[in-house]
Parts: structure tokens; sequence; C-alpha cells
């Protein structure tokens, strides 16, 4: 979305990524396109060279053997690049919870980028979404093959879910219209908060299952639940982590008008729905 609202915009984008054909819809629309191993120092540095703003964020990658290492070595090289680049203006896709040092499972290596960034002389702007709606897709063998919608959040807890085409608007305004000097964060807590019973039932009229029901799994059941799902052991053990801290309340929320996005869950179970449909 960020890109697409950038082109339509008029502005000139490079895009960088390590297989070009992913790019190539962008290139056809005017984009210039970048393609070589996200954590080369030197090839950032070049591809960094001569922007206005980057828009910079860590790749995701759900089988490392050690989730920390990850996002150290890809931040380390963003860093680097942006400072050898001499970028003046950066966006950092970040997360909700990213100003604890610890305890918050991947959102602490976001943590560590932050502070990685904040020691450059540029203006940054960390962008701090929440718990993305999308994540509710991996949910949809559990709903087929149990009959129910499962995960380790409490039935009860109030959770802000964020759409992601709403982080990529919001990410488009703030570069286009850039007021940052110095660092910041701008929290993106989604149109407003659900408990998880609330968005099954909301899930489950839209997939035709009006009486689908969520149920808590223990975490040590939730981990195994990830593993055998494909997810590294590691990465499994951090995403408990972090659903702790939503739990105990340790990642906490100020809803505000300037915080709040548009899209409301109702408008993202359409895409559930057509995804669950054609699984």
């Amino acid at each position: 979305v960020i890109t697409d609202r950038l082109l339509e915009k008029g502005q000139k984008l490079r895009l960088i990524a390590r297989d070009g054909s992913k790019l190539k819809k962008f290139v056809d629309k005017g984009a210039e396109a970048q393609t070589g191993s996200l954590d080369d120092v030197n090839f950032l540095t070049k591809a960094f060279s001569g922007a206005t703003a980057v828009f910079a964020m860590i790749p995701a990658n759900f089988t490392v053997k050690n989730l920390a290492e990850h996002y150290d070595h890809f931040g380390e090289a963003i860093t680097k690049a942006l400072q050898n680049s001499g970028a003046s203006r950066i966006l950092h896709l970040s997360s909700v919870g990213a100003e604890h040092p610890s305890g918050t499972g991947p959102i602490t290596g976001l943590h560590r980028q932050e502070q990685r960034l904040n020691k450059l002389s540029a203006n940054v702007l960390h962008l701090r979404p929440t718990y993305f709606m999308e994540n509710l897709l991996g949910n949809i063998p559990i709903i087929k093959n149990m009959g129910i919608n499962g995960a380790s959040f409490r039935a009860d807890l109030k959770i802000p879910m964020i759409a992601t085409r709403d982080i990529g608007e919001d990410g488009a305004n703030c570069l286009l219209n850039w007021n940052v000097n110095g660092k910041t964060e701008r929290l993106l807590l989604g149109q407003r908060d659900l408990t998880m019973s609330e968005v099954t039932t909301i899930l489950g009229k839209a997939i035709g299952k009006s009486d689908l029901k969520y149920v808590q799994f223990g975490y040590e059941d939730a981990e195994k639940g990830m593993i055998g799902a494909g997810i590294s052991p590691d990465l499994a053990k951090n995403f408990i982590e972090m659903t702790k801290a939503f739990n105990d309340g340790v990642i906490r929320f100020e809803r505000t008008k300037e915080n709040t996005t548009p899209t409301p869950i109702e408008e993202f179970a359409k895409v559930f729905s057509t995804i669950y449909q054609s699984q």
C-alpha cells in the first residue's frame, strides 16, 4: 500500500528486494528497482544514497534458528548503510511495545533496532503498529481442522488490531508530509480494541460458522502447535513471550484520535472469508 500510494502521488521511488520479480508490478508503474542481499552493507548504501527519505524494516523470517541474531544481523547492516548513505529522513517499521528492552518476544529485536537508529544524526520516525489483523489468517487451519478458533491470548483481553493497509496509508502520509525533527515514535492502534472472543464471532459469521467459538490454548500447547506448523522453535518461544506480555499487561496502550485508523475488523473479515473459502 505504501508503495502504491507514493507512486500515485508522483513520487520517485527506489525499491530494494532480494527477488526482483516481486517488484515488477511497481516498476511497470514507474518505480526503480534494485536487487541484492538485504544484509549487504555496500549494496544497501548504494541503494539508500541520494534518497530524500528511507522506509526501513527488518525482513521477516519464520524459520530462523535464532531470532535475536536475525534481527541484529539485518538491523546492524541497515543502520550502517543508512549512516554511510547520509540519509536524513528515516521511517522505521517497529512495533507497539518497542519501548521495552526485554520480555516482549520478537518486539525486543525492534527495540534494539530503534536504539541503533536513534544514534544516527538523521531524523527518525518509528512507526509502532499493534497486532496485525492479517495474523488471524494463520488460524484458518485450526478453524478447518478443529472447528474452533484458538490462540494463547486471554479470551477476555481487549487488544487493538490493525489492518496492514492502514499502516501503509499512514506511513505514506508520514513520508509525504514529513514533520519530524529528531527522533520520535508514532503508535498505530487500528480502528478499535477487540477480544479474541469478539473477533471469533465476527470471523465466524463471515465464513458461515455463526457458532464458532474461541478457545484459549495453554502456552506450552500453543508453542508446540506453532512448531508443528513449521515455525522454528526459537520463534515459537518468542511469540509465546509476546503473548504473555499482552496477557499480563506489560504491553499497554492509550488510544487517541491520532493513533486510531479507519479499517474495522468487519471489513477485514471479508478478506478473511475469501481466503478461508479458497483453502
